[in-house]
């Protein structure tokens, strides 16, 4: 079945071609198709396009094909385009007529609009409550190991002293801006888009403000031909803020890798969370942190993906947009995944007390004996000067504490402060106002 269905018959090779994945990759739509048309209904019944009755059936079989959907038990048969077509062919042999008249004062171009809109604006819920989670592991352990001292390097060499605590606590805070930008993008794409048709509007007298208010939308896209426009820019936004997440997600990992190496051994995990080796019996490999990394650089490199798909594309619908979904949909699970195993591993973590007694670290305190002089009253430069005679000479003595005091320095984490900001990040999205319309909607 094809919505768009006319006398003559599509070539079978051409219609392979042009379906590409959509049957696949719909199944991550079905439950928001079902959404949209359930709000759809209720404002084709107030303006008068259906009957009570027939809006009532149609609720009541939507109602049922959306329990379905989110169990994962609705499937686009052979020969049905997509899943707006099916879930408007169920509902046709389900209630006959009724069914027919689902699809007025809509396209698909705006029903896969506000699908879309619908999908991310869930997963961008789910990822914020994943980053979330993982900021409060990432918070637990700076304040459990905020006073044991790790090397902080600068091109690979030794440089200064750092902490567990400023180690873990930095890859906290770094996920406080990523849920900025996020919390960004949330509000770019929870705008409605639905009403907008083929994007040029149509002539039914629709109710577009009713649909907003019961899909939990913001706001409308009021524009019709900006709602069109939005297919690919929304995922454009929802790629650079998957994107900035990746690039924290994907550091961590990396210096995880270093850390638990044997010419590190700042880290270590129990076995089970390491692989080994065909050949080498001793070895215990990070490969999930591997893995993350890997992830994260491919997510990295999504808002190249979006963008080529949709460069100089002019304004209205155009089939490039189909294979945005190829590239978007995937990497969204990716990072939902690579959020979760984060979660998991990182509190297994033991971490190595007595890193700096190595005497390899010793000049990490050079810094601390320069400013020590600097206090007394010795002039910067000829205090660097010194300590770097000192250490020419092998004479440098390196101190047994360090006093680092000013706001996020070791001695002093905030991590109370960065506590206070991610609250107040989290309080800009507004979940529960859609929940609370969602609920309603599904009766």
């Amino acid at each position: 079945m094809k919505l768009w269905q006319k006398s003559y018959t599509v070539d079978q090779q051409i219609e392979r071609f042009t379906v590409g994945q959509d049957r696949e990759l719909d199944r991550y739509l079905a439950p928001y198709d079902i959404l949209g048309s359930l709000a759809h209904i209720q404002m084709l019944q107030k303006i008068g396009l259906l009957t009570a009755e027939e809006e009532a059936a149609l609720a009541v079989a939507l109602r049922k094909l959306h329990r379905k959907a989110e169990a994962g038990e609705l499937e686009i048969e052979a020969g049905v385009e997509d899943i707006h077509s099916q879930v408007e062919l169920l509902l046709t042999r389900e209630l006959g007529e009724a069914g027919k008249k689902i699809h007025a004062g809509r396209s698909r171009n705006d029903q896969v609009l506000v699908d879309l809109r619908l999908y991310f604006r869930a997963e961008l819920q789910s990822i914020t409550e994943l980053a979330a989670q993982l900021f409060s592991i990432l918070m637990q352990l700076a304040e459990q190991h905020k006073n044991v001292l790790l090397p902080g390097y600068t091109h690979f060499q030794a440089a200064m002293p750092s902490s567990f605590g400023l180690w873990f606590s930095a890859y906290a805070e770094s996920l406080v801006d990523d849920l900025r930008l996020l919390q960004s993008v949330y509000h770019n794409i929870n705008q409605n888009p639905l009403g907008s048709a083929a994007g040029y509007g149509t002539s039914f007298p629709l109710d577009r403000k009713l649909t907003t208010e019961l899909l939990g939308f913001e706001d409308l896209s009021y524009n019709v031909v900006h709602a069109q426009m939005g297919r690919g820019k929304s995922e454009l936004f929802l790629s650079y803020a998957l994107a900035a997440l990746a690039h924290t997600l994907g550091k961590l990992a990396s210096d995880v890798v270093l850390y638990v190496s044997q010419n590190f051994a700042f880290l270590s995990f129990p076995d089970e969370l390491t692989t080994g080796s065909s050949i080498m019996p001793h070895k215990k490999n990070p490969d999930v942190f591997e893995l993350i990394r890997a992830r994260c650089n491919y997510l990295q490199s999504l808002p190249v993906q979006v963008s080529q798909l949709t460069i100089s594309l002019p304004s209205g619908y155009h089939r490039d947009f189909q294979l945005l979904k190829e590239a978007v949909f995937p990497a969204i699970q990716h990072l939902k995944d690579c959020l979760s195993i984060l979660s998991f591993a990182l509190p297994q973590a033991k971490v190595n007390h007595n890193i700096l007694e190595d005497e390899r670290y010793q000049y990490l305190f050079s810094v601390e004996v320069v400013n020590e002089l600097v206090l007394k009253g010795v002039p910067f430069r000829e205090a660097y000067q010194q300590v770097g005679q000192q250490i020419a000479a092998a004479s440098f003595s390196p101190p047994e504490t360090i006093r680092h005091t000013h706001e996020g320095s070791i001695g002093n984490l905030c991590l109370e402060e960065i506590e206070q900001k991610m609250a107040a990040v989290m309080k800009g999205f507004p979940f529960e106002q859609v929940q609370t319309a969602l609920e309603r909607l599904r009766g």
